[in-house]
C-alpha cells in the first residue's frame, strides 16, 4: 500500500504538467490559417505600430479585416527576423537573439492564453498563473522557452526565468506566441507574448503589448480551430512579402 501511494505521489505531478497548455508538437501551417493578428511598424527599429485582425472562411478565400486597427508596442529595440533562412538579405533586419530587446518578425502561431483570473473569455486553452508559474529564459535549460510550474516540472535546471504571477499589469492577461517553439533553438529568443502594456506607448523586452481592452478583444476573438497566427513585421517587409506569402491586404 505504501509503495502504491509513493508511486501516485511521484506520477501525479508529471500528469499535471502534461495537461498544461503547450504549443502543438507540430507547427500549424499558415496556409491553412483562418485568423490572423497583423502587427506592423514603420521600421525595424520602431517601437510603436498598429494591429489589425483578419479572418477568412476558408484557405481559398480572401482575408477580411475585423473591426478597427489599434495601437501596439513592440520591443524597446524594435524587431528582428525570426529565421534568417526565410528572409531575403535586401529586406531582412538583424537576427533575433535572446535578450536583444527586439520582438520577432515573421509568421507565428498563437497557441494558448494565460492570466491571473480563474477564467477568461476565450476559446483558447487557458493557463491560470500561480506563484510557481515561470517562463524559462535560461538558454542552457531543458525547459528553455517554456512556461512551467517549478513545483511540478520535475527537472529544475534553470538560473533565469520570468516569475509570471508577479508581473502586473502586463501578465494579467496574455497569449503565448509560439515563436522559436518547433523546436526551441538555444539563444534565438524566448517568452514571447501578446500582453497588456504597463502604460500606453511603453515598449517591451520583446513581446507585443496593447491596452487591456484591445487584448481582451483579441483573446475573445481568437479561435484555436481556425489556426490563428501572429503576422508581425515592418511595413516595408510586409509589402515585399504580401503576395509571396499570401498575407492579408490592408
Amino acid at each position: 500500500m505504501k509503495a502504491l501511494i509513493l508511486t501516485l505521489f511521484l506520477v501525479l505531478p508529471a500528469f499535471a504538467q502534461v495537461k498544461k497548455p503547450e504549443p502543438p508538437a507540430v507547427k500549424p501551417t499558415f496556409a491553412e490559417s483562418l485568423q490572423a493578428v497583423v502587427v506592423t511598424t514603420a521600421g525595424w527599429d520602431t517601437t510603436q505600430g498598429k494591429a489589425r485582425l483578419y479572418e477568412r472562411v476558408s484557405a481559398k478565400d480572401k482575408w477580411k479585416q475585423v473591426g478597427d486597427a489599434f495601437e501596439i508596442t513592440v520591443g524597446r529595440s524594435g524587431m528582428a527576423i525570426d529565421d534568417s533562412e526565410a528572409w531575403e538579405e535586401a529586406v531582412a533586419g538583424v537576427a533575433k537573439k535572446e535578450g536583444d530587446g527586439r520582438s520577432p518578425a515573421g509568421l507565428m502561431p498563437l497557441t494558448y492564453s494565460f492570466g491571473k483570473a480563474d477564467r477568461a473569455n476565450t476559446k483558447l486553452k487557458y493557463l491560470k498563473l500561480v506563484e510557481n508559474t515561470e517562463c524559462v529564459d535560461d538558454v542552457n535549460s531543458h525547459h528553455y522557452n517554456k512556461i512551467v510550474n517549478r513545483m511540478q516540472v520535475g527537472i529544475f535546471d534553470w538560473k533565469s526565468s520570468e516569475k509570471m504571477a508577479e508581473i502586473t499589469p502586463e501578465y494579467d492577461l496574455g497569449v503565448f506566441v509560439a515563436y522559436n517553439s518547433y523546436p526551441a533553438v538555444k539563444g534565438r529568443g524566448s517568452c514571447i507574448f501578446l500582453h497588456i502594456w504597463e502604460t500606453p506607448g511603453d515598449a517591451t523586452s520583446g513581446c507585443t503589448a496593447m491596452s487591456r481592452e484591445n487584448l481582451g478583444r483579441v483573446v475573445a476573438w481568437v479561435d484555436p480551430n481556425k489556426g490563428p497566427y501572429l503576422i508581425q513585421m515592418p511595413e516595408t517587409a510586409y509589402k515585399h512579402y504580401e503576395k509571396a506569402w499570401k498575407l492579408p491586404k490592408f
